[in-house]
């Protein structure tokens, strides 16, 4: 079978139409229904340009099929992973390509129960039923289509993770990036006892402030500024598709997402302790000795939303969290969220009542990172051997590409699973010349010039 450049290792994506198109979504539908039988699907989309006819097409799709398509309109995508449990549906398809360019789209997909659907659990056969163009013939009956909005069971289910009673009248700028977050972040607003500072709140699937992506540091500027021009509490900024948010304190620093990790895996155990917490391979040690300091059990999973979502659901995890800013949650159906943790955090800000910088400065201290630092190199597998080759000794583990650990650093380098990109992630315990001396290595190992480490 000739592969489609669109199915990547956990979703798909692509730009429109040269990669994803209105026939292949209609295919994508129908190869759907014919694998898992689904009967009835919650179908979502972004406010991307092209989003409108490729969930027509799609939708057309599974009618053909003779599933029933339980239409939520313009969300994100967790909300997609709420519907399908809260509905009984058989499936959910989400339509997003969260922080890529606008020339872009793609496709989330879960079973019942919000399964993921990835590489390892379907994605394939479905990429192969996809290719082949070949279907049972259409059922008799025709599959329904039904507007259905469930803002409101949502947002009951998110300010469920929390006590609203007990947030304190916090400032907080919220900086929507024109994707999907603002309109509800909008309503959340009106349920809690905070200051909104609101910033790029509007759906604009052109972004005409940049694309919703703040783990490029030209996108954190603006929340930067506004934190500190406000005098708010804190910062959060959403990609398109809001299942991930980033924080700012309240000097307008960025907090890396690896800190957040710690942050509310310490919080969650707290009030569920000896349980189980998933972390990703790329930067690891501050997450595990918070856990194991909190009475938890850290487990390592390969990164990734669905390989994450699938080791939850094998361990009954509570929490798992990637440095990525991908945070799940148990009862969350083990699937991540964007607005669990902006709630969670203005709840240990009320809590705590001590300044996020302070919350997380004992961990910055101890374990200094990098910063995700993503390169183009033609041969990835010939870096990674190079690599290697070059670090005698230490620990290696190939859960996902390679790291290595040292008594005082480690390092983790890995190809994406969505973009031609080579990532490098260095941390050491609690030693910045070291970091930087070590960071600057494997870049000039990998010919990549030194960048400055955060």
């Amino acid at each position: 079978m000739e592969r489609i450049s669109c199915f990547k290792a956990y979703d798909i994506r692509g730009q429109v139409p040269r990669d994803l198109n209105e026939d292949l979504v209609y295919r994508l539908g129908r190869g759907f229904a014919a694998l898992f039988s689904p009967g009835s699907v919650a179908l979502g989309r972004d406010i991307r340009l092209s989003s409108p006819a490729l969930a027509l097409a799609l939708s057309r799709g599974f009618q053909d099929s003779g599933v029933d398509v339980c239409d939520i309109g313009i969300c994100g995508t967790e909300m997609v992973y709420f519907a399908v449990p809260h509905l009984a549906l058989g499936g959910g398809i989400m339509i997003t390509a969260s922080h890529n360019p606008p020339e872009y789209n793609g496709i989330k997909l879960v079973r019942e129960h919000s399964i993921p659907v990835s590489g390892d659990s379907g994605l394939r056969d479905l990429e192969s039923l996809v290719a082949e163009n070949a279907f049972p013939p259409p059922p008799e009956r025709r599959g329904s289509h039904e507007q259905r909005d469930i803002t409101e069971a949502f947002i009951s289910h998110l300010l469920g993770f929390i006590d609203v009673t007990a947030i304190r009248p916090l400032k907080v700028v919220a900086n929507g990036g024109n994707g999907c977050a603002g309109p509800l972040v909008e309503r959340l607003a009106d349920r809690l006892p905070v200051e909104m500072v609101r910033l790029h709140f509007t759906p604009d699937g052109s972004f005409p402030h940049g694309v919703p992506n703040p783990l490029l540091p030209e996108n954190r500027l603006d929340t930067s500024r506004a934190v500190l021009s406000a005098g708010a509490d804190l910062g959060v900024a959403w990609d398109g598709d809001y299942d991930r948010c980033f924080f700012f304190d309240e000097k307008g620093e960025f907090i890396e997402g690896y800190y957040i990790v710690g942050l509310l895996a310490k919080a969650m155990l707290m009030a569920h302790p000896g349980e189980k917490i998933i972390h990703d391979p790329r930067l690891t040690w501050n997450t595990v000795s918070i856990v194991k300091g909190a009475g938890g059990t850290p487990v390592l999973s390969k990164t990734g939303h669905a390989f994450i979502k699938e080791r939850m659901r094998k361990e009954n995890a509570l929490y798992g969290g990637e440095m990525s800013a991908h945070h799940y949650f148990r009862d969350n159906f083990f699937c991540d969220s964007g607005m669990i943790p902006f709630l969670l955090v203005l709840s240990l800000l009320s809590k705590e009542g001590k300044p996020l910088s302070s919350l997380i400065h004992e961990m910055k201290e101890q374990y200094p990172v990098s910063g995700e630092i993503n390169m183009t190199v033609e041969n990835p597998g010939d870096a990674l051997r190079l690599v290697e080759s070059r670090f005698i000794g230490g620990i290696r583990d190939y859960t996902d590409g390679l790291s290595i650990e040292f008594d005082r650093w480690r390092f983790n380098v890995r190809p994406s699973n969505t973009e031609p990109l080579l990532r490098l992630n260095v941390e050491t315990r609690g030693d910045r010349t070291l970091l930087a001396a070590k960071t600057t290595e494997l870049l000039a190992l990998l010919g990549k010039e030194d960048k400055t480490v955060q």
